[in-house]
């Protein structure tokens, strides 16, 4: 982790917290490695398929609009099967849960490399979105059984981090199995892709069974003072972890969809540039694979730095809309200004970067707000629904860009419609969420 569990812990204001350091620092040694890691190996298998995309378009007759809908149908099938699986998960627990997820998911990573036409292409990527529905609001709900609200933001932004650290590494990694792996066992390059990096994921949900425990109560590791300690400063904060909602309380929540809404605009930017930023990279005048690989993992390295310093100032200022909304204005801003710089190779993947920093940065910090803004009784739910709401940017998006892109032959106007949509969910954000919805640690 880029995070050392002191470095987490220093800062927490709250005299309950402060109190029980010592078991909160080993409750994140325990479990962040784990979920960190979990969270790399899900953000590149999701994504490679825009590496995949350089080569294996000519070989299963794949078009840009065709692309565009196998990337968006993911979060279809993720959406689809979300929310039952955030409230299943109260049932039997995190560790079975996430086990299952990554099993299956890393199957279909696999699966996906014996592909021969778009249509299997687009099946592979909605079973792909079925199969690791729940992984990250699952996540999210599990850090609200262990942690209190006054290290939540920076636990997440951990968490977050996980995203960039793949983004850094996803490109590099993608373009070298590709560049020199072609033939194996038969396969092409592509097609070494989706087996080398799905296979990881199978065998992480194997060790997660025996790693992890639902709840502190459950955690042979603690003794029974430390559990008492962390229910205690759980207790003392807002414990949304403790209350088990039902669907129907948090559908009819309107924070909810506020919220869920931001999280779509946001999710629209940052969406985009994981699945495009190869193809735009190469818009460039970028054609060596290695090369591409080592230039988008540029926006991800500003992303982790940003992302940072960003927790960070909103933790002490305890502060939220303004560290989410700012950045979201940055990003529209360089994704407008891509057009016009699209002559200048080094000018435009400057831009290109900051935008992209600036949107991952932003969607890191507002996974603290839903805990803040929700009541305990539809946290668990509502959580999922926000993921889900903003789920369907993935799905629009990829969609829509696909489609600009395959009838105009411009991918600089895709990104301008995705500028304006980061400026609304800016301006929702900041005027649709008040200071004073926000509850936890009077967060403003």
């Amino acid at each position: 982790m880029s995070q050392s569990a002191e470095q987490l812990l220093r800062g927490a204001a709250d005299d309950t917290v402060q109190d029980a350091t010592p078991v909160f620092r080993k409750a994140i040694w325990r479990l962040l490695p784990f979920l960190f890691l979990g969270y790399v190996i899900n953000t590149i298998d999701r994504a490679n398929i825009a590496f995949a995309k350089l080569r294996m378009a000519e070989d299963i007759a794949l078009t840009d609009a065709a692309y565009g809908i196998g990337a968006g149908i993911f979060y279809l099938g993720y959406i689809l099967f979300e929310v039952p699986s955030n409230l299943y998960m109260q049932r039997v627990g995190a560790r079975a849960t996430l086990t299952r997820i990554m099993l299956l998911w890393g199957l279909v990573t696999v699966a996906t490399a014996f592909v021969t036409t778009a249509q299997q292409l687009i099946v592979a990527r909605f079973l792909l979105g079925v199969a690791e529905a729940g992984f990250f609001p699952g996540v999210i709900l599990y850090l609200t059984y262990w942690f209190p609200a006054a290290l939540r933001a920076r636990i997440t932004a951990v968490l977050f981090m996980a995203a960039m650290t793949a983004g850094v590494i996803s490109g590099p990694l993608a373009g070298w199995i590709m560049s020199h792996f072609h033939g194996w066992l038969g396969l092409k390059d592509w097609q070494v892709l989706f087996v080398v990096e799905g296979i990881p994921a199978m065998l992480l949900g194997v060790f997660g069974w025996f790693w992890l425990a639902d709840r502190p109560a459950d955690a042979k590791w603690l003794t029974p003072g430390e559990k008492a300690a962390i229910n205690h400063a759980l207790a003392a904060g807002a414990p949304a972890s403790q209350t088990h909602g039902r669907l129907a309380d948090a559908l009819r929540e309107p924070k909810v969809y506020l919220a869920g809404l931001v999280f779509f605009c946001i999710y629209s930017g940052s969406n985009t540039v994981s699945y495009w930023m190869p193809t735009l990279i190469r818009g460039f005048g970028v054609e060596d694979l290695k090369v591409i690989g080592l230039v988008s993992s540029l926006p991800y390295l500003g992303g982790v730095i940003g992302m940072y310093l960003l927790a960070r100032s909103s933790d002490r200022c305890l502060e939220r809309r303004w560290h989410v909304g700012l950045p979201m204005f940055l990003s529209a801003a360089c994704f407008l200004l891509l057009g016009v710089v699209q002559s200048n190779l080094l000018l435009s993947v400057t831009i290109m970067s900051v935008g992209a920093a600036a949107a991952l940065s932003s969607l890191a910090l507002f996974w603290s707000i839903p805990p803040a803004l929700l009541n305990p009784s539809t946290a668990a739910a509502g959580i999922a629904i926000i993921s889900c709401i903003g789920g369907m940017a993935g799905v629009v998006s990829q969609v829509v860009v696909g489609a600009i892109k395959s009838s105009t032959g411009n991918l600089y106007l895709a990104f301008d419609l995705i500028a304006v949509n980061l400026i609304v969910g800016a301006l929702v954000l900041l005027l649709g969420i008040r200071a004073r919805h926000l509850s936890d640690r009077k967060l403003k």
